[in-house]
């Protein structure tokens, strides 16, 4: 795998934003009909502001359309209202993202009765219509900010791995499907591979460390379990106020499979290795679903910082920080 001839310097936890940032502005502009080139964040397909959500309301809730109404965020998927003081709505932006949000209306309310952190079960629903074509949600607002903005305190090595391990119980054979999560990690290995190559070429976060914990990931058995996943717990999808966990947000990829998709996360939550250790033994996780948790946070990590250096600091700095805690555990074994 080539290697860049220019390095980074290794950045400390702190430094991460601000090194992403500045990559983001010196990385080259994604070329369109290059399928190795990440294109960053989606664009939306259609346009969403206070007004629209506003004569949605009326529409459809109308007990609701007068309280205070503000955007809070877009990823790529939905974007987010803030609704009074108790609420937020929450609209799909392109089109991919309308079966997601089913799979949360319709999976949630069942998977909430059994986790130990709250989520923001669909409340109330609004249906497709002129004004806008695509299905949404009213939830409930969760307290806290996202864990790349404050990160979860060590101590909550043990109730992560409670969230998990509530979580990860066998699946209905109609949960929704995803080819992406959940699946054998040779499935992935071509995209990430071609990822790898491009940040061995514009960073230095791919060391050897982080080659050979993916090769040991491809080279772990695979399970036949099928389980409930979240499917993408990353910092951004994860609320956490004074150092503790108060929410598990975004949950359009829930899933089931293989269980070390969602144990990727401890590499990119915890920053201590220790508590990264503890939550794994609480959980309970064999050796083989360490490796291969060990292999998943690799691809989190790479697709985050790859994307993110096109266009998104925040998620750049979580790949990073990924990264460097994976080689930093490697290092240490």
């Amino acid at each position: 795998m080539a290697r860049a001839s220019w390095r980074a310097p290794l950045k400390r936890e702190g430094q991460a934003e601000a090194w992403a940032g500045r990559l983001v502005r010196e990385s080259r502009v994604p070329d369109p009909l290059d399928p190795l080139t990440t294109p960053g964040t989606p664009a939306a397909e259609r346009s969403i502001d206070e007004t629209l959500v506003r004569q949605l309301l009326r529409d459809q809730h109308p007990d609701l359309a007068d309280a205070a109404l503000r955007p809070i965020d877009s990823g790529w998927d939905n974007a987010m209202f803030r609704l009074g003081e108790e609420y937020a709505v929450r609209l799909p932006r392109r089109e991919l993202a309308v079966a997601f949000l089913r799979h949360e209306q319709e999976w949630l309310p069942g998977l909430a009765q059994v986790l130990p952190v709250p989520v923001p079960t669909p409340l109330r629903t609004g249906r497709p219509s002129e004004r806008f074509p695509w299905p949404w949600s009213i939830v409930p607002w969760l307290p806290g900010q996202t864990a790349d903005v404050a990160p979860p305190a060590s101590q909550q090595a043990r109730p992560l791995a409670d969230f998990l391990r509530a979580l990860h119980r066998p699946a209905p054979a109609n949960a929704p499907a995803n080819g992406l999560r959940g699946v054998p990690l040779r499935k992935r290995a071509a995209d990430l591979e071609a990822r790898l190559d491009r940040l061995g070429r514009s960073t230095d976060r791919i060391t050897p460390e982080i080659e050979r914990v993916w090769q040991r990931a491809l080279s772990a058995p695979e399970t036949t379990r099928s389980d409930w996943l979240h499917g993408d717990l990353h910092p951004r999808n994860v609320l956490v106020q004074e150092g503790a966990i108060t929410g598990i947000v975004d949950w359009g990829d829930v899933t089931a499979g293989d269980v070390a998709t969602d144990l990727a996360s401890v590499w990119m939550l915890l920053g201590d290795a220790g508590a990264r250790d503890e939550c794994l033994r609480q959980y309970g996780a064999s050796p083989e679903q360490r490796a291969r948790a060990e292999g998943w946070a690799v691809f989190f990590g790479a697709v985050l910082l790859d994307s993110g250096l096109v266009d998104d600091p925040r998620h750049a700095a979580v790949g990073e920080a990924t990264l460097r805690r994976l080689a930093e555990d490697a290092i240490r074994e």
